[in-house]
């Protein structure tokens, strides 16, 4: 096969290697406009699993990365002079001028034909006697863009600027320096990549950029400027800069994230930063570019490779055999840009705790993960945890208690509301109820939460959901709190509210929502007359009488839910309900005092919580639950509503907001995997400076251990989890060695024995 591949960089230098291997027959051609050796960064880094991955497929060329490297394992996480250090994190560093002439000395070894000084365009036709032309031109791909339409291009430029430079200072570890200017923050990426330099990349919001100056500084200026800034960690050695041919701010950039739906056409293919980027804080570009290489080559050599039509098969092969891992990386890149474009949210947490949420930023690093990798520094963290929650020391985040108000949940995990639809025609609860949440109360979580009980019977989902909308209906909770509190610590939670343009629908089965309406539907109200859903019942708008009604039932509803012994009252303000409805411009349309803005569309929410805070007793939490993403781009809720919401509602007297998402529209494409709400609750606790829960695709204590270090909620909702297995706290307790954990007696000799299978499994694991 004959091979032009359009870029001289890593990526396209190791396919050519990965071809030739395979079958030294292959003409490979590598087309580059540099000389050889010119680069224009300093040193990349890869994780020690790249390397592995690198011998497997040629040892000649991993072993002699292997003698030209820097090793570390400490990352250390400076703020404003304060530094976490942690270790076990396994990281190489080199050179890329040295990767390049390792590559390009392969290469030639293997017979690869290189054209340096060799310019190309985005016109094919030159290469047209190829076989195959592979574009590895790089993140500014001409090939990509001239031929946009057949790659389904997605690109996105992020806010943060940033300039690659280098330094002789040699780091011992790869460290992040935070720096505070009165400009705003300004922070370093910093690695050691050979014996005499450290690459030392700095970034900065677009804000403090313009601040400190240097969109008008010449490139001297700017590392003059660099050197002030983080003067107390370079040790007097300069900083340098190899973009010479760049002038001024153009030595700044903002990254691109390149995400390409196809991957080829025909017979060209993209390959590395041409198909898709990641962004340099999780130091995964050049292992995304060795590792499509080698993909790409693997297909490559499969047997029945003879004609165009089995060459267009294998390279779609390529980008779906290839693209699982690559969208993985490129959501923990997104999850780390964004950190990063967030500095300001964390920037007051204790170094412990900055640090902490720094090293788990991507969600590729877990709790435990960093257990393994440096146990007493995460021990330390876990020790200041309990410490800022009165806690013993040694006791993990999820397993320490919290108080808000009067009220000490025990521990920081919640059964979140769940319909069960199961009640009777009265809205009373039945024996299930007492089974179902009997079972939840007595499983050790620190809260438990009703599902959502209608403050009137008009306030219902379905003629299956119970109520607080009657006298009669506060026994069989009242039954139901004392068996929980006989039980054990854990608190019971009343959700209360009113269903609005949800109403009215068929109880569903197998666990779907409930959609459909009752053929006989009773009367709707909602912000507005617009139904649900297409072909739902249409409400009536609710008028101001209509509301005071409204505001009344939700108060009567909370002095039931004090009379029945509930212990938490939270006020469901989310999921298309009636009070969700006049929230979101997607259901609110009204042209009155009650709609338009933020301010009329929070109107009639807040006086409800402002009535229902006067009448619930004030040693007694209130929390509300609120859809914080409508997950319908611009037509819902602004990207900093949810903020300003949850500010509004804590200063009606929301103690906590509980954090969940859409259901506001029955064409909302949430964009869902593990956590997927828990970037909402962080930005709300963060920046409107609350008490959130989180929920959401929250499976295990990992994750929720990691939430609560992170500083992402002060509570970690399980719904589904919970379904099968009301113990899951208990045995998530006993699994933590947690013998003091609150459990009920007659379960104790069961969690004791839990206790010790957990022990043993841990030391067979350790011997």
């Amino acid at each position: 096969m004959r091979v032009a591949c359009l870029g001289g960089g890593p990526a396209g230098i190791y396919f050519a290697i990965s071809m030739k291997l395979r079958n030294p027959g292959h003409d490979i051609h590598v087309f580059e406009r540099n000389r050889s050796g010119d680069t224009f960064g300093w040193g990349v880094v890869f994780s020690d699993q790249t390397l592995t991955n690198l011998t497997a497929n040629d040892p000649v060329s991993a072993d002699r990365i292997r003698d030209s490297f820097a090793h570390w394992d400490d990352i250390a996480v400076t703020l404003d002079g304060r530094t976490e250090v942690s270790s076990g994190h396994g990281f190489i560093g080199i050179g890329r001028k040295r990767l390049l002439q390792i590559l390009q000395a392969r290469a030639a070894e293997l017979d690869v034909v290189m054209h340096f000084e060799t310019e190309f365009g985005d016109d094919l036709e030159p290469y047209a006697e190829f076989d195959l032309i592979v574009a590895a031109d790089g993140v500014n791909s001409r090939i990509r863009t001239r031929y946009a339409d057949r790659f389904d291009i997605d690109i996105q430029t992020r806010r943060n600027r940033f300039t690659w430079l280098g330094t002789q200072k040699l780091f011992d570890a790869f460290a992040f320096i935070f720096e505070k200017t009165p400009e705003g923050w300004i922070w370093a990426h910093a690695y050691r990549f050979d014996e005499t330099h450290s690459t030392f990349i700095v970034e900065c919001s677009p804000e403090t950029w313009e601040g400190l100056g240097f969109e008008d500084m010449s490139q001297e200026e700017t590392l003059a400027a660099c050197e002030r800034i983080f003067a107390r960690h370079l040790d007097g050695k300069p900083l340098l800069s190899n973009s010479a041919h760049l002038r001024g701010s153009a030595s700044w950039i903002n990254f691109r994230r390149v995400l390409c739906g196809q991957w080829s056409f025909d017979n060209v293919v993209l390959l590395g930063d041409a198909a898709h980027t990641a962004h340099f804080s999780i130091g995964s570009g050049t292992k995304l570019a060795l590792e499509d290489a080698i993909k790409l080559a693997e297909v490559l050599d499969r047997p029945g490779l003879d004609n165009r039509q089995a060459l267009t098969q294998a390279l779609k092969d390529y980008r779906d055999e290839r693209q699982v891992e690559v969208l993985k990386i490129q959501n923990s890149a997104r999850n780390s840009t964004e950190w990063f474009e967030n500095i300001d949210r964390y920037a007051d947490f204790d170094a412990e705790q900055f640090a902490y949420a720094l090293l788990t930023r991507s969600q590729r690093v877990s709790h435990e993960n960093l257990r393994l990798r440096d146990g007493p520094w995460l021990g330390r963290v876990e020790d200041w945890f309990a410490g800022k929650a009165d806690a013993g020391a040694g006791t993990p985040p999820m397993f320490t208690p919290l108080r808000l108000r009067d009220a000490k949940l025990p521990n920081r995990i919640v059964v979140a509301p769940m319909q069960t639809y199961q009640a009777d025609a009265q809205g009373r609860v039945t024996d299930f109820h007492l089974a179902h949440y009997g079972a939840r109360g007595l499983g050790g979580a620190g809260l438990l939460m009703t599902e959502m009980l209608a403050v009137s019977p008009e306030g219902r989902i379905t003629p299956g959901c119970p109520g607080l909308y009657h006298d009669d209906q506060i026994a069989g909770w009242a039954r139901i709190n004392a068996l929980i509190h006989a039980g054990g610590e854990t608190l019971a939670c009343a959700q209360i509210g009113h269903s609005g343009p949800r109403g009215a629908c068929a109880a569903p089965q197998d666990g779907r929502a409930a959609t459909t309406p009752l053929d006989q539907p009773w009367p709707l109200v909602a912000a507005s007359d617009r139904p649900w859903g297409e072909g739902g019942v249409v409400p009536a708008a609710l008028d101001e009488a209509g509301m005071d009604a409204v505001r009344e039932a939700f108060v009567t509803a909370a002095r039931r839910a004090e009379t029945a012994g509930f212990d938490v009252l939270e006020l469901q303000a989310g999921h298309g309900t009636l009070l969700s409805s006049f929230i979101t411009p997607l259901m609110n349309h009204r042209q009155d005092a009650y709609g338009g803005d933020l301010d009329g569309r929070l109107r009639f929410p807040l006086s409800v919580v402002e009535a229902v805070r006067a009448a619930w007793p004030g040693a007694k939490p209130l929390l509300v639950r609120i859809s914080a993403e409508d997950w319908m781009g611009e037509a819902g809720l602004a990207s900093n509503e949810a903020v300003e919401i949850a500010r509004r509602l804590a200063a009606a007297g929301a103690d906590l907001i509980d954090v969940s998402s859409g259901e506001t529209h029955p064409d909302a494409r949430p964009v869902t995997g593990r956590m997927f709400q828990t970037p909402l609750s962080d930005r709300i606790r963060n920046e409107a400076s609350v008490r959130t829960m989180a929920v959401g695709a929250v499976t295990e204590a990992d994750q929720a251990n990691a939430i609560l270090a992170a500083g992402r909620a002060d509570l970690v909702a399980l719904g589904r989890p919970h379904l099968l297995d009301p113990a899951w706290t208990l045995k998530a307790a006993a699994a933590a060695g947690r013998r003091e954990h609150p459990t009920p007696s007659v379960y104790r000799a069961g969690f004791d024995q839990l206790a010790r299978q957990a022990r043993s499994a841990a030391d067979g694991a350790r011997a």
